[in-house]
């Protein structure tokens, strides 16, 4: 009896031990499966493979959809393609063989993913993106999910105009060209700073260089080091997201020029925010990364219902300014 007590006790010490190991499961990696919800039976898998996992609003995306996908059943295969297309179709070419039920892209590039996807087109696999979408012909995706990137632009170009007000002057573009949702914002950014140049041309805004910034503070931060040399007198940046500003914005302090500068981000993660707030960025057109996850996985589940999807959801942005820094409980 007192040997079966202590084996019962050992064993029982030896759960204990297996289950403190096993986490909660929040810190998964961005390359980590998900399980649907305990005692749940799969329904199948999503496979996401995102631009990054280096930035942390494709987390956010990521994070939301396996959330919404384990209420619903299904397991979550989630990729970052590390802004490499050739990875990225290598990891499409796994969904395909894995089998998955739909796949879902942030492309690293929005031309080059094509052929990848018309794989999956052929293996009958539904296609999504998020965020960033495809632009190459012949490949098909069902839905595309994403903040209205045209008109975040051209909310970015109005801002510009408010920031610099009547002075005008000199600005540079941060860009990301292989990226469609950001050749949108350029692209809106442009048409309002265009409409405004030709009803006050005495106030003139004028773009001056448009640089690879590639959505990354080390190359913004050079880009604008060397958009300082060839115009010393620059008074505005465009961004188009927040590492590129906070890049930028390292390159303006170097240079002790911070105070002439005014920068306009895009996104409003947590770190352009707090930027925001400290009066380092003048503003941000705000996305919503947790409703684009959501919604992607949403219209998952409608379409393999077999319900109509609209092609294109669009998701508006709102300006963020240094009033909603200081009004925002999420910040220091």
């Amino acid at each position: 009896m007192k040997r079966f007590t202590k084996l019962s006790l050992a064993l029982s010490l030896l759960v204990l031990t297996l289950l403190g190991c096993s986490g909660s499961g929040k810190g998964d990696s961005v390359e980590e499966a998900s399980q649907p919800a305990s005692g749940a039976e799969s329904k199948g898998t999503i496979a996401i493979s995102v631009l990054t996992s280096s930035n942390p609003y494709f987390n956010v995306i990521t994070e939301n959809l396996r959330s919404e996908a384990k209420k619903h059943g299904y397991e979550v295969l989630a990729m970052s393609g590390d802004k490499d297309v050739a990875k990225q179709q290598n990891q499409v070419k796994d969904f395909i063989v894995k089998q998955v039920s739909a796949i879902v892209l942030c492309p690293c590039d929005s031309k080059s993913i094509g052929p990848a996807i018309q794989e999956a087109n052929e293996a009958g696999i539904p296609v999504f993106t998020a965020d960033i979408a495809c632009s190459a012909p012949g490949a098909k995706v069902v839905s595309h999910i994403a903040t209205d990137n045209l008109g975040g632009g051209r909310v970015a170009g109005e801002a510009m105009i408010e920031a610099l007000g009547e002075a005008g002057g000199k600005v540079i573009v941060l860009d990301f060209k292989s990226a469609e949702s950001c050749l949108l914002r350029v692209q809106g950014f442009k048409e309002i700073i265009s409409a405004y140049n030709a009803k006050n041309p005495d106030s003139k805004i004028d773009i001056v260089m448009e640089l690879p910034g590639e959505g990354a503070k080390d190359r913004s931060l050079k880009a604008t080091e060397d958009a300082i040399q060839a115009h010393s007198d620059l008074v505005g940046i465009f961004a188009i997201n927040d590492l590129s500003a906070l890049g930028a914005r390292a390159a303006l302090e170097k240079a002790g020029i911070a105070d002439q500068v005014k920068i306009i981000g895009f996104d409003g993660q947590p770190e352009g925010k707090q930027a925001i707030k400290d009066g380092k960025i003048y503003a941000d057109p705000v996305q919503f990364p947790d409703l684009i996850g959501r919604k992607t996985m949403e219209t998952i589940l409608a379409y393999l219902k077999g319900e109509e999807i609209e092609p294109v959801i669009l998701i508006p942005t709102q300006l963020y300014r240094q009033s909603d820094g200081l009004a925002d409980p999420e910040l220091n």
